[in-house]
């Protein structure tokens, strides 16, 4: 029988506001929020995640301009090998996750880590964190600043896919 190898799977939480989110959400946007949510999915020694400009960025595991993450979730464990997840990678970074398709509130780091841990979990990553775009954008503050988010990138530093 042979014997398959099982690799960890771990999401990197980072709060880009630095604990600002926790204590001024409920004055400017009327409802509380825990943070501003930046993510990477950590597999095969290395942090993978997508950032506006970049595309598909890897570093080492907390090796981000961020610094180490505010959490860490368990998301279990793959059995995808990692040359097979490289080639899953890259056909994403062709496609979808190109860093011109970067989007804050559609098509960011966040949606990006939920695919990544659905290829290889099976299990997408905590709603608080990928509902938060509609959350803000729910309240009359966040429908103002849309015009303004809409612009912005988020980049956190590290090698894109051609770096790898």
């Amino acid at each position: 029988m042979d014997q398959t190898d099982s690799y960890p799977v771990k999401l990197y939480v980072y709060d880009l506001s630095r604990g600002m989110a926790r204590q001024l959400s409920a004055s400017m946007l009327g409802r509380h929020i825990d943070g501003i949510w930046h993510t990477g999915v950590v597999v095969h020694g290395k942090e993978h995640y997508f950032g506006g400009s970049t595309g598909i960025t890897n570093c080492p595991p907390g090796g981000t301009l961020l610094g180490p993450p505010d959490s860490v979730v368990d998301m279990g464990s793959t059995e995808v090998p990692e040359d097979l997840f490289k080639e899953y990678l890259t056909s994403l970074g062709e496609s979808k996750y190109r860093g011109a398709n970067y989007n804050l509130f559609e098509n960011n780091c966040n949606t990006f880590s939920s695919e990544v841990a659905q290829f290889l979990t099976g299990r997408k990553i905590p709603s608080y964190i990928t509902d938060l775009p509609s959350d803000i954008l729910a309240t009359p503050f966040g429908q103002a600043l849309r015009p303004f988010l809409d612009s912005m990138v988020i980049n956190p530093g590290g090698n894109n896919l051609a770096g790898q």
